[in-house]
Order: structure tokens, then C-alpha cells, then sequence
């Protein structure tokens, strides 16, 4: 039996065995690893890796965070100028409307501010608005208005003109303040 495949352990490994040995004379010990892939035409093997989209989400997010406050901070601003030139508006337009109906006390009392008041004696503001001849056909239009807040200083520049049948009258108002707006600046001639 000395000759037979099976008879002994000791030819069980010997290269005329063609039964223990692997593909192109390997053992099975001495095989190569196989590589992680697929199995070719959908035969089983390992599913495919999936990929982690964790870091997609978290720049995906930032990046919407990011976008949103820009938007917020657009919001907020457009309201915050867009409220102090339409404050900066209405004050211009009801001191001018005082003026052109003949309440210039009123709008000498209401409108200036107290330094400025110092430097144009009420009397002398009145007398210079009568002697511009404003009447019921005079309209105020604006051609520029710039508002702006230092240190919760709001200031207003007011400029534009007073049109009235016959004649043009040119304005620019300046005001500043907290939380009301008072005039600082005036002026108001007869257009050239």
C-alpha cells in the first residue's frame, strides 16, 4: 500500500499528489489574499462600501447657517435704514408743511433744536420764511436723502426744493437725534 494517494501522511503533501495541492502549485497556506471587490455578473460576494454622507450633511448645513444670518442680517438692516429714512422723511415733510401754511412758531418750536434755536432767534426764523412768499400752490419735492447712526446718533441731510407757482425755493435740513429727530441745520432761499 506503500504506493497508493492515501497510504501515508507523509506523501499526502508531496508534489506527485495533485489533490493537495492549490492553483499553480500553492498549498493553501502559501495563497495569495483575494482583493476586495465585487463579485463580477452579480454573483455573491461583499455588498459595496457605502460612503458616510455625515460630512456632506455637516458642510451642507454650515453652509445653509451661514446663508441664513446673511439673510437675517439684510432683513435687519433694510429695516432699520428704511424705518430712519422714512422717520427722517416724515419729520422733513411735516416741518415743511408747517412752514408753507404759515406756522412757523409751530414749526420753530417743534422741529429745532435747542442749539440751534441759540444761533436763529424765533423771530428772525419767521421773518426769513415770510419773506420767501410760501403760499397753498408750493410743494416740497426731495431730491437727497441720506440718514446714518453713530453710536445710536441717528442724523439725517435733507435736500431738495419747494415748488410754488412762479417760483422755486431751495431746502436742506439737517437733523440728528436719539430717539426724535430735531433740526440742527437750515437753510431756505429763493432757487438762482
Amino acid at each position: 500500500m506503500k504506493g497508493s494517494p492515501l497510504s501515508s501522511p507523509q506523501e499526502a503533501g508531496s508534489p506527485q499528489d495533485p489533490y493537495q495541492q492549490g492553483p499553480a502549485g500553492y498549498t493553501p497556506q502559501q495563497l495569495p489574499p483575494m482583493p476586495d471587490q465585487p463579485a463580477p455578473f452579480g454573483l455573491p460576494g461583499r455588498p459595496p462600501r457605502q460612503r458616510n454622507r455625515r460630512t456632506l450633511w455637516i458642510i451642507l448645513g454650515s453652509i445653509g447657517g451661514v446663508l441664513l444670518l446673511v439673510i437675517i442680517g439684510v432683513v435687519i438692516l433694510v429695516n432699520v435704514l428704511g424705518s430712519a429714512t422714512n422717520q427722517a422723511k416724515g419729520v422733513a415733510d411735516d416741518f415743511t408743511k408747517k412752514v408753507i401754511a404759515g406756522d412757523s412758531a409751530t414749526a420753530y418750536d417743534e422741529y429745532l433744536d435747542p442749539a440751534l434755536q441759540q444761533q436763529l432767534s424765533k423771530e428772525a426764523f419767521i421773518s426769513g420764511v415770510q419773506s420767501l412768499e410760501l403760499d397753498g400752490s408750493c410743494q416740497p419735492a426731495y431730491n437727497d436723502l441720506k440718514v446714518a447712526t453713530d453710536n445710536g446718533v441717528k442724523s439725517a441731510e435733507v435736500v431738495g426744493q419747494i415748488s410754488c407757482t412762479g417760483k422755486k425755493v431751495d431746502l436742506a435740513y439737517k437733523f440728528e437725534g436719539r430717539d426724535q429727530l430735531r433740526m440742527v441745520n437750515i437753510k431756505l432761499r429763493p432757487a438762482a
